[in-house]
């Protein structure tokens, strides 16, 4: 019997240094859940993947499976957008002993159903005439089967290079989301400019999941569980988990993020140095952003060095890569251009998009360190290039501490993990 999800809502924030404790996390999902557990026969969950290993979500996993496992079946689905599918290994990393065989593998290009399209009229609307196309809305089947009696969404909320601010429904829409969702979202960002919206709510983009979560999934009994992750000494604690269908408790994690994630500065730094963790960046396609997250912080004519060991390709499927390969971060107006005149490009448009968000259009200078990446391919795409085990040298990540930094009388400002964050000028951020 599927439960009453506007019933269920919670929301609990912590003031500690360390954040909130396991054991609080854990009894306010079960204080949350409390008057449905025993009725419930059938549930999906739906966490981020590997790569939101630092947002709590496999922790949080691990608790629901343990709490709802004892009465009823537990599939998972990791909202995998289009990401590579967790190996055996990565799903014991971050979910613990769940057993393997519970977690369904989402396809981006074939698991998914049509429900309907937001008009282009309404993109056009809240892009300000600069997008003017409609935006088909797709979702993994899974979550239209009527033998789940809950569907729970588990991610953290943080800025976001497409969506303003991520999680929520982009979990659904981009994380089980089918091709044309995450083509044209992307293109959406991209063309509205991801400087303009990162770190904000009701971007165009979020308005247009809002759209498709009001229009088409309103009857899904899908209730989000949502948190915000801020560093603290050499650790990661969560400092807000809220739960709930509606858009309030989003709203109230977007405020905690805000505070515990955007790190203003009051100048743009000439250097910044920006580490990937090999356990969670592989491809440039999650590695830029360390680009994303940072390029408000850095002056004009600076340089962004990426210290990236687990980088060993691109994209993260084959034919991403071999995009990214034949065009490379070129510059927004020349890719605008590259999509008009060759259909491999406006046929994937996320590619695309991510093409324009991961080029400085001149502004700065990128330079990826890595050990898998050879110096052609890295410069072939359009960045510089430092051997990895050089690079370490001048910036080894166990010295240097979050913040700003004295490297043989160089000023360097360091970022230990971009996924946490959003780096900006006090001026530019405010600038729109």
């Amino acid at each position: 019997m599927r439960p009453d999800i506007g019933r269920i809502g919670l929301a609990v924030t912590s003031g500690s240094h360390a954040g909130l404790s396991e054991g609080e996390i854990c009894s306010a999902i079960e204080q949350a859940l409390s008057d449905h557990i025993d009725k419930l026969r059938k549930v999906l969950i739906i966490p981020p993947d590997i790569t939101r290993i630092h947002s709590g979500a496999g922790m949080i996993t691990q608790h629901l499976y343990r709490l709802l496992n004892k009465n009823c079946i537990v599939d998972i689905l990791p909202a995998l957008g289009t990401h590579v599918p967790m190996t055996r290994e990565e799903c014991a990393l971050m979910y613990g002993d769940i057993p393997f065989e519970r977690f369904i593998e989402h396809n981006w290009r074939r698991d998914v159903v049509r429900l309907g399209e937001v008009p282009a009229e309404f993109v056009r609307s809240v892009s300000e005439g600069i997008y003017n196309e409609p935006i088909a809305v797709e979702i993994n089947k899974l979550l239209l089967d009527p033998s789940y009696d809950l569907i729970l969404s588990v991610g953290q909320v943080v800025p976001h290079e497409v969506a303003g601010m991520a999680n929520y429904s982009k979990n659904i829409f981009v994380g089980c989301g089918g091709s044309s969702m995450i083509n044209g979202t992307h293109m959406l960002g991209a063309f509205y400019g991801l400087e303009r919206l990162m770190g904000k709510d009701h971007s165009p983009v979020r308005q247009v999941f809002d759209y498709a979560e009001e229009n088409y999934i309103k009857e899904l009994p899908l209730v989000y569980i949502l948190t915000v992750v801020a560093p603290y000494d050499d650790a990661h604690g969560i400092y807000g988990l809220f739960i709930g269908r509606d858009r309030k408790y989003f709203e109230q994690a977007v405020k905690l993020s805000t505070e515990r994630n955007i790190i203003f500065t009051d100048k743009p730094f000439s250097k910044v140095v920006v580490y990937l963790d090999e356990n969670e960046f592989r491809s440039t396609w999650l590695g830029n952003k360390a680009i994303y997250r940072t390029r408000m912080a850095i002056a004009d004519g600076g340089d962004l060095i990426i210290l990236a060991p687990g980088v060993n390709k691109f994209g993260e499927d084959e034919l991403i890569d071999r995009l990214i390969r034949k065009y490379g971060y070129i510059g927004r107006l020349n890719i605008l251009d590259l999509v008009e005149k060759n259909e491999d490009l406006k046929s994937n448009l996320s590619a695309a998009a991510h093409l324009i968000h991961g080029s400085s259009d001149s502004r700065f200078n990128i330079t990826y360190c890595t050990k898998h990446l050879k110096k052609e391919d890295v410069e072939g795409v359009g960045f510089r290039y430092f051997p990895f085990d050089e690079a370490i040298k001048l910036y080894d990540p166990k010295k240097l501490e979050d913040g700003l930094n004295n490297v043989q009388g160089e000023e360097v400002y360091y970022v230990s993990n971009p996924a946490l964050g959003l780096w900006a000028d006090r001026k530019k951020f405010f600038a729109d």
